[in-house]
């Protein structure tokens, strides 16, 4: 274009592709204003306004509001600037699109009701605070005024779902699955009584030796007579069991008597509670972990060979 000629609004609407009433209302709101007038009084552009005018529709598909375009075109805002804010706005739209497009894959996988697939929504969409709140209630419930044994720090850190800015469907599903058990008053009260019994054992025994865990001395004794198909009913297997017992009474301090095997048998009904394994199961999805072992068959095991002797 001729740098010093003048161009009617209908040439300029031919030349950027824009309709001619869309050219008016940007002139209009002094976003590419005319360069003078015909004798006539229609406007007239210089050839600057077809790159004006380019810009304007690049910035308008990119979705950037009128005022800020109007800033740019007029060099009261850098372009830099206001491209970085959309982007890092795009980013935000991004995750949420995503984030919808995993509830509504999880909600078709598991053929959700409209109730369900609301809830799961709603819990995906919290903020990262929000959840942070929401797990952190249900650890306080757990842990709460348990926190001088050390341990029970790194416990809680393990047990924290960190739900990915991006996650997919599978774990969008794991999350509102976990975030409901993490409510159920039922399994607060269960895990609440496992960690205040680990924690008076502590309080009691011999510490260092209780810091092993006693579901990995119950896998270390009890695995190897389920791998061999020990009846747990069986006379085979009460060496098992008084192995252990003896092993626990040593920890405690306590004589391996039939209270001692009542007390281990509670301890071990409630470590063995499928909502406790489910969470640990959920929270390996969330956090991209590798699945936990079942350790159900073992405990299953020890279990009824424990009131069986």
């Amino acid at each position: 274009m001729d740098g010093d000629r003048l161009y009617s609004i209908g040439e300029i609407a031919r030349r950027t592709g824009l309709a001619v009433r869309t050219i008016r209302y940007y002139s209009d709101c002094e976003i590419v204003a005319p360069a003078g007038r015909s004798p006539a009084g229609h406007r007239l552009y210089d050839a600057g306004a077809v790159t004006r005018l380019d810009l304007v529709r690049t910035l308008r598909e990119l979705d950037v509001d009128l005022p800020t375009i109007a800033k740019v075109v007029n060099r009261e805002l850098p372009l830099a600037a206001v491209a970085a804010a959309h982007a890092e706005a795009l980013d935000v739209q991004i995750r949420i699109l995503r984030l919808r497009r995993a509830v509504l894959i999880a909600a078709a996988s598991r053929r959700s009701t409209p109730e369900e697939m609301d809830l799961m929504h709603k819990l995906a969409r919290l903020s990262e605070d929000e959840r942070q709140r929401l797990i952190g209630d249900f650890l306080d419930a757990v842990f709460g005024d348990l926190g001088a044994e050390p341990s029970f720090d790194g416990i809680r850190r393990s047990m924290t779902p960190e739900l990915p800015g991006d996650p997919d469907a599978e774990q969008v599903q794991a999350w509102a699955e976990l975030a409901e058990l993490s409510r159920d008053t039922g399994f607060r009260a269960s895990m609440r009584r496992m960690a205040g019994d680990e924690a008076a054992e502590r309080g009691r025994g011999n510490a260092p030796a209780l810091g092993r865990g006693l579901v990995a001395v119950v896998r270390d004794q009890a695995g190897p007579a389920l791998a061999a198909r020990i009846d747990p009913d069986s006379p085979q297997a009460s060496p098992i069991v008084a192995a252990l017992t003896a092993h626990y009474g040593q920890i405690l301090g306590r004589p391996g008597d039939d209270g001692l095997r009542r007390q281990l048998l509670a301890r071990l009904e409630a470590v063995n509670d499928p909502r406790r394994e489910r969470y640990l199961t959920l929270l390996s999805v969330i956090n991209g972990w590798p699945a936990p072992e079942s350790l159900a068959p073992v405990l299953d095991w020890f279990t009824r060979a424990l009131a069986a002797n």
